[in-house]
């Protein structure tokens, strides 16, 4: 009898233990939130995700680039919690959300500039819009004819699953078609890296991106700047989204209500775009 009671009393502790494990990670699974998406609004994601964890311990945020298309498809998809984009959905994405029950609800984050930059030797220091859409759409091939000392343009683009390859397709060039022989790149930091190494090269990032290895040119004589992408003058000028399925709750409002706070928009500053206040 003793030892029966002995074994229903070991029975019991690990049922109880049991099922304080999936308490705890049930707990755990609600304070976890997955972004994923756009390159640019990569870098804001991060920086407000580490600090919003060091000051709620019990949160966990895991954050991926893959493209706006990549964080859009994962709110229909229902892979992530927050998706990333540099663009607006567009109607085939709603609609496929819409038949799978799912409403995307947009969240505007910060503002950003697509600057246009080339290697630093370049001795271009202007573009009109007309310029650089000549030179994306393939009729303009030589730095001689906008202003240069010559030699053949190396024009690098994002790749067509990127927001900001569908911002600056529309903003710059009228939604026409990039010339064939554009070098496409996955990210920010890799049209800028082939830039900075590439003294024919031109190529487009988020403001956020610019550094003192590429030179940005201005656009019909606005620089790219904090102020003229706020003020609206710059004319390649976007707003960034997080998207959520539906009005956010618990830890995912939690934490976009702290990316619109002050504290979440000095951040996304600090990260070199602008921000909403």
């Amino acid at each position: 009898m003793k030892h029966l009671r002995s074994k229903i009393l070991a029975l019991l502790v690990a049922v109880s233990l049991i099922g304080a494990f999936v308490v705890a990670t049930d707990a755990l699974a609600g304070k976890t939130i997955t972004i994923k998406g756009s390159t640019t609004v990569l870098p804001i994601a991060q920086v407000c995700a580490e600090e919003y964890m060091r000051k709620n311990p019990s949160a966990y945020i895991s954050v991926q680039g893959g493209g706006s298309g990549v964080g859009i498809a994962g709110i229909v998809d229902g892979t992530c919690d927050i998706g990333d984009a540099s663009r607006p959905i567009k109607d085939k994405e709603l609609e496929q959300a819409v038949s799978r029950g799912v409403s995307p609800k947009a969240h505007v984050v910060a503002m950003d500039g697509i600057a246009v930059v080339v290697h630093p030797s370049n001795s271009v220091s202007a573009f009109t819009k007309q310029q650089i859409k000549d030179i994306y759409t393939g009729k303009v091939s030589n730095w001689s004819e906008v202003g240069g000392s010559g030699g053949e343009i190396v024009v690098i683009s994002r790749d067509s699953a990127s927001g900001t390859f569908e911002a600056f397709n529309g903003l710059a060039l009228d939604k026409e078609k990039v010339r064939p022989d554009a070098l496409l790149e996955a990210s920010n930091q890799a049209v800028a890296g082939t830039v900075a190494k590439t003294p024919g090269a031109i190529g487009y990032i988020g403001l956020g991106y610019v550094t003192y290895q590429v030179k940005a040119i201005p656009v019909n004589g606005i620089e790219c700047t904090k102020e003229t992408v706020l003020s609206g003058k710059y004319p390649f000028a976007r707003p960034l989204f997080m998207y959520t399925n539906g009005k956010p709750t618990g830890e995912v409002e939690g934490f976009l209500n702290f990316v619109l706070s002050d504290s979440g928009q000095d951040l996304v500053e600090d990260a070199g775009f602008v921000g909403l206040q």
